[in-house]
């Protein structure tokens, strides 16, 4: 378990209820290519710029290559982290790990579903509704904001094919009852996963790192290493995230015959556990049961790069 002195403890007075951030921009098909392409390149430089990189294609291909020297994993291991120097040397390895129970003593822990309905049924949520497994990286994926309340009775109702899920989005008050390890350089603001099982975050890598926290219910996650990418049909949908239309809980070996090849490994996160995902690794995750999770991205250069033999010219 992480000493208290690693604990990022939120002490901000109790906020009032938020209001959802604006859509995902669609694509604006009338402007020109050239000014998409600006555009683009200009989102890839403040990228580049926060995380102390020359360029995030650089970094992209530096993780890939030096990913390239790492042994093969078998499975994922279960480990207990003492602190945050334990955890970065650790990270530096360059694979995943699952820190168990890390998170248990949370008191978002102790919470119910119940309790989101009483006391947080008026919190504006966004839900992914329709095909959002087929139109997971699109821009204009389909989208619906409601309450929480409405979330919850919608999800209970199981009228959907695809069951409807909370995902990726920040909530205040629910980081009140989080207490974050302080183990990930620069990290980002805490993002929400909340579903019954069936939701699915089909097959995809960010190139940051990637804590993630299972705070109720059960998640199986799929991953395979950077150098992967190859075998694995990757699409981009900007340059820190890449999208794959293989599915290792149903393969279609016919139509991805090279993800054949890719060394998928399993692993099953438990309430209370964090797994980190360092980045370029490509992860699919599933609940198995109804679910809440949390995860941070570090918006500073992948803990693989930091060490002076691997960032020297690189990145």
């Amino acid at each position: 378990m992480p000493d208290q002195t690693d604990i990022q403890a939120n002490a901000e007075p109790a906020p009032t209820l938020q209001r959802l951030p604006p859509r995902p921009t669609v694509v604006d098909h009338s402007a020109s290519e050239d000014a998409q392409q600006a555009r683009k390149a200009a989102r890839a430089r403040r990228d580049a710029e926060v995380r102390g990189v020359a360029s995030i294609e650089a970094m992209r291909e530096a993780v890939q290559r030096v990913s390239r020297t790492l042994p093969s994993l078998e499975a994922v291991p279960g480990v207990r982290i003492r602190d945050a120097q334990d955890f970065r040397t650790r990270a530096a390895a360059g694979l995943p790990f699952l820190a168990q129970g890390a998170a248990r003593r949370w008191p978002l822990c102790s919470l119910t579903p119940q309790t989101l309905r009483e006391e947080f049924g008026a919190l504006p949520v966004r839900a992914r509704v329709g095909d959002y497994i087929g139109t997971a990286f699109a821009p204009d994926r389909a989208m619906q904001d409601m309450s929480m309340l409405a979330y919850l009775d919608l999800a209970a109702a199981g009228t959907e094919a695809l069951p409807p899920y909370v995902g990726n989005l920040e909530l205040r008050e629910l980081n009140r009852y989080c207490h974050w390890p302080a183990w990930l350089e620069k990290p980002g603001p805490p993002r929400f996963w909340l579903g019954p099982g069936g939701t699915v975050t089909p097959l995809h890598c960010d190139y940051d790192d990637n804590l993630f926290a299972q705070v109720w219910g059960s998640k199986r996650i799929w991953l395979a290493p950077p150098q992967d990418a190859e075998f694995l049909y990757p699409r981009e949908a900007n340059a820190l995230l890449f999208g794959s239309p293989f599915d290792p809980d149903s393969p279609d070996f016919e139509r991805y015959p090279l993800a054949r090849q890719a060394a998928l490994v399993e692993v099953l996160v438990e309430a209370g556990d964090m797994l980190y995902v360092p980045a370029g690794w490509y992860h699919q995750v599933r609940s198995l049961s109804f679910s809440l999770s949390a995860n941070r991205w570090s918006r500073a250069m992948p803990v693989i790069l930091q060490t002076e033999e691997n960032s020297r010219g690189q990145v």
